[in-house]
């Protein structure tokens, strides 16, 4: 191969990754924290591996791509905080992370998109509930509480959860009826329309 053959070729080969992820968010750097599968536009890896995704294949999500997100991901996403009183304790806490209607857009669902959502935690526990009342209830993807990442083995990493104390469909129910739509140790959300 020429000197200017080679030159092309490293060009390109610099060039195309740089393309693929020109919006600098679609590539994960760690570990990923969350995938979101179905009716989703956008997508930054490939089909289930069902030898090295247990967890997902445990908890019967499929799908030939997705997208996944890491903790930097996460962080650049514009942050809501909250402090709601919570079930564990009875005491209010100060949650921060996005909008999970933010972190949706990233894989391309419509902020009005008529869809389900399958929120799936890694214990297993799963709810649905539609994307208009995740919007209505101003759902976040917690990733840190009292200024703190949560942990796994906590609450965390992720916590899809509201402000229950300020949303009339909660605040008069008792503490322990508050959060059943809001699963801790957040890792998978499945999209379906409706």
């Amino acid at each position: 191969m020429d000197r200017r053959g080679l030159l092309l070729t490293g060009a390109l080969g610099l060039a195309l990754p740089l393309a693929a992820r020109a919006d600098g968010k679609a590539a994960r750097q760690g570990p990923a924290l969350l995938t979101i599968s179905g009716a989703i536009s956008r997508h930054n890896r490939g089909p289930l591996n069902p030898a090295l995704d247990q967890l997902l294949v445990k908890h019967g999500v499929k799908f030939d791509a997705a997208w996944e997100f890491d903790a930097a991901m996460l962080s650049r996403l514009p942050s809501v905080t909250i402090e709601p009183t919570l079930e564990y304790d009875a005491r209010p806490h100060r949650l921060r992370g996005p909008l999970l209607s933010s972190v949706l857009e990233a894989p391309g669902v419509a902020p009005d998109a008529q869809v389900m959502l399958t929120l799936r935690a890694i214990d297993g526990y799963a709810v649905a509930l539609s994307l208009a009342d995740a919007r209505s209830y101003r759902m976040m993807v917690a990733t840190a509480i009292d200024g703190t990442p949560m942990s796994l083995g906590g609450l965390g990493p992720l916590w899809a959860v509201y402000d229950a104390d300020r949303l009339l469909a909660f605040k008069d129910k008792p503490l322990k009826d508050r959060f059943g739509l809001c699963p801790w140790g957040l890792y998978s959300i499945d999209v379906k329309k409706i």
